[in-house]
């Protein structure tokens, strides 16, 4: 029997089965897989072992849950062809950046649509899931999602008038840290450290920095005082780092993903 379907195989939703068949919610014959492209559905059953069609409204008559996983811009074509197909029965979880839970219900006269911003850290099972309920969804429909997102990292339910801001962080966030980090490295590499321990340092401690604020609670301002002695090694990247420019850059950074979160809205 199909507990679950995906509209939709990128990336991300493979990530989102994985966690499902990992965490054993489900077995792989229990999710079902569409998508437009064969050669990447022969690629998810091969890794993954779950049904796959080729077929978005055999999905939907097979799965009481479905995932919407396909890109902003096609939403609206795809929506409209398998409209007729939800039932008020239908649980919709839609990981489309920018459609809000008001667009997805008005092309869904049926089901109860939760909008989820999930991030690619997903795919090792550390992702940040945020959620938030269309006026149909109910609060085990809620617990339901958050249970589901648990096997892929953290799941946090959030307002979604809040949602381009976490768009711009969370989901695009992996992207811009990993930029920086790789500035580091290059920074490293040019005192003279090979690139593939200098990669090797930069990320062991980026990880150990956040998990050292997640179970201390930590201010990242206190943590960096923490480490930062008078006049020491720390003290001087600091003072070329923490710029009147460099916080507007980063500052302008976040407001730019924002603000493309808030177009595809109305896209």
């Amino acid at each position: 029997m199909i507990q679950i379907g995906f509209i939709g195989a990128g990336k991300m939703a493979e990530a989102m089965m994985a966690g499902f068949i990992e965490k054993r919610v489900m077995a792989p014959d229990e999710i079902l897989a569409g998508d437009v492209s064969g050669e990447r559905l022969a690629e998810v059953s091969r890794k993954q072992g779950v049904r796959i069609t080729m077929d978005n409204a055999e999905v939907v008559r097979a799965a009481r849950v479905c995932v919407l996983a396909v890109k902003p811009q096609q939403l609206n074509e795809v929506l409209r062809n398998l409209a007729p197909h939800f039932t008020p029965d239908h649980l919709i979880i839609s990981i489309a950046a920018g459609k809000t839970t008001g667009y997805l219900e008005s092309l869904l006269p049926n089901g109860r649509v939760v909008r989820v911003m999930p991030n690619i850290a997903c795919l090792v099972g550390e992702g940040m899931n945020v959620y938030t309920r269309g006026t149909r969804a109910t609060t085990k429909d809620s617990e339901q999602v958050a249970r589901l997102l648990g096997c892929c990292g953290k799941a946090a339910e959030l307002p979604e008038a809040l949602f381009d801001a976490v768009t711009a962080l969370s989901g695009s966030g992996p992207a811009f840290f990993a930029y920086l980090l790789d500035r580091f490295v290059d920074g490293a590499v040019q005192e003279g450290l090979p690139r593939r321990q200098a990669l090797t340092l930069a990320t062991q401690t980026l990880l150990g920095t956040a998990r050292l604020l997640m179970e201390s609670g930590m201010e990242p301002a206190d943590l960096a005082g923490a480490v930062t002695s008078a006049k020491g090694t720390t003290a001087a990247g600091r003072a070329v780092l923490e710029t009147p420019e460099m916080a507007d850059l980063l500052s302008r950074t976040i407001a730019a993903a924002a603000r493309r979160s808030r177009e595809l809205a109305g896209a």
